[in-house]
């Protein structure tokens, strides 16, 4: 069970640090929609509160 909320919270990472990777580079454009901004702005959040979630399970096996 342990190895695989590791794997889990690997792979949340790595999620996040797409998600602002690509925030990043949609802030670097200079026609950049505000809406798709806004949308990966809610994906960040959510993807970090499942990574908080999943070190807490991890903390509790």
């Amino acid at each position: 069970m342990r190895s695989i909320l590791l794997i889990l919270l690997g792979m949340d990472m790595l999620a996040v640090v797409g998600v602002m990777l690509a925030g990043v580079l949609g802030m670097a454009k200079p026609d950049r929609d505000p809406r798709c901004a806004n949308l990966l702005m809610r994906w960040r959040v959510t993807l970090q509160g499942v990574a908080i979630v999943l070190v807490v399970a991890l903390m509790m096996t």
